[in-house]
């Protein structure tokens, strides 16, 4: 580990890239004064942390590879996969972390960025008229946010976000948050969502910021309340 740690600190150094190709493993076991079965340890680590791709054949090599924002989120959910998380442990960051991201995408996101929030609210156009479709709705309705943090300029920002989002979709689908449908939580989510894609095409920080900040201080106290109503039906049943 310490050797795969002291190849990310020499990639660093040199400003290497994704795509750019690293030293051979000659070069390496010189460079780091280990032996050859120690490197290929290290490199299997890195390849296996998504840093490195190696490629055999004609021009082949390793190469340094940049991890996705998918692909990120996805090992964080890892971490997170035995730890019990709970609708107020995402809340909290949400409601923290969501309308400073809108009052920084006000009056920034182009006609294409604004259409394409549009296009995603047209999914639940209406109600949902099945448990099938409420969880489509509930996927496509965290799909706005994860757009959103997709726009972010704060990379960071969005990225949490976006995990965010996530995460809260998965606990949806596999804990049934979407059944029975919820009328309240569909409507007032969607006029959240329009308001605020008004607000951010007319540049409005500060109106952007409260349009959020009132979205998920409505949708958590819902979706808490979603969550009782299953847990009751699972006890009764």
């Amino acid at each position: 580990m310490a050797v795969a740690e002291a190849i990310k600190d020499w990639v660093v150094e040199h400003g290497l890239r994704g795509g750019d190709r690293l030293p051979g493993e000659a070069e390496l076991m010189e460079t780091f004064g280990r032996s050859k079965g120690t490197v290929r340890e290290a490199m299997r680590i890195l390849e296996a942390q998504g840093l490195v791709k190696t490629r055999t054949g004609p021009g082949g090599g390793s190469f340094v590879h940049e991890v996705s924002r998918v692909r990120a989120q996805a090992l964080l959910g890892n971490y997170f996969y035995f730890r019990d998380l709970t609708l107020q442990d995402i809340y909290q960051m949400r409601r923290l972390l969501e309308p400073e991201l809108a009052a920084s995408l006000a009056g920034t996101l182009s006609a294409e960025q604004l259409a394409a929030l549009e296009a995603v609210t047209e999914v639940y156009r209406h109600p949902a008229t099945s448990s099938e479709e409420e969880r489509i709705q509930h996927v496509e309705s965290l799909r706005f946010h994860r757009l959103l943090a997709e726009y972010a300029g704060n990379e960071l920002l969005g990225f949490m976000i976006g995990f965010m989002a996530q995460i809260l979709t998965e606990m949806t689908v596999y804990r049934r948050l979407y059944d029975p449908p919820n009328i309240e939580l569909w409507s007032k989510g969607r006029a959240f969502q329009l308001e605020l894609i008004e607000a951010l095409r007319a540049g409005d920080g500060p109106q952007a910021r409260r349009i959020m900040a009132d979205h998920m201080a409505t949708a958590q106290a819902l979706m808490e309340a979603q969550e009782a109503e299953v847990v009751k039906t699972f006890i009764t049943d």
